[in-house]
């Protein structure tokens, strides 16, 4: 039964409710270097993996929101990486590729996982833009890698939860 005390209760903490979603939204994804393998006009595709791929799969996936927790709906996502050798491919795009958000600001990666390289831990890049907006370059981490803390670019922020092997999950907050 819904009494006048429990609809007063309601209506005061709704808000602080909403409040604290909107702090934990309203930190944007920190922002990282390109690095120097960055390449423009990749191919749309969900998928990155490559005939022949001998590595492990992995399969990340998020949501992209805005700082107050709104899910962005055809938001740019574009992904590259290192191959199973830590080489970046700068004739074609193998690695490498673009997709939109979801109606719900979903998104979803199905791609190997990338080798570690000299002075780097393992990490995929990203280049998140909603529509019409301002463009975030960062990149994502794995949890537990020896070399995150020998890498000076490495950000614990930036690192993604997995839930199970080859599942990996980030949302990206964008201002």
């Amino acid at each position: 039964m819904v009494t006048r005390r429990r609809l007063v209760a309601a209506a005061v903490l709704l808000p602080l409710a909403r409040t604290a979603l909107a702090q934990t939204c309203g930190q944007v994804t920190a922002r990282q270097t390109e690095g120097p393998f960055f390449k423009p006009s990749s191919p749309q595709r969900v998928t990155l993996i490559e005939p022949g791929a001998k590595a492990p799969r992995l399969v990340v996936s998020g949501r992209v929101l805005a700082r107050d927790c709104q899910p962005l709906k055809g938001a740019l996502l574009d992904f590259w990486h290192a191959d199973e050798q830590g080489d970046y491919d700068n004739r074609d795009f193998r690695y490498r590729g673009h997709q939109f958000t979801d109606a719900d600001g979903r998104w979803r990666l199905e791609t190997i996982l990338p080798a570690v390289y000299p002075g780097r831990t393992r990490h995929i890049h990203v280049k998140v833009q909603p529509a019409g907006g301002r463009i975030l370059t960062t990149q994502l981490y794995f949890p537990g890698e020896p070399e995150n803390q020998r890498d000076g670019i490495f950000d614990p922020e930036l690192v993604m939860r997995m839930s199970g092997r080859g599942e990996g999950a980030f949302d990206f907050v964008v201002g």
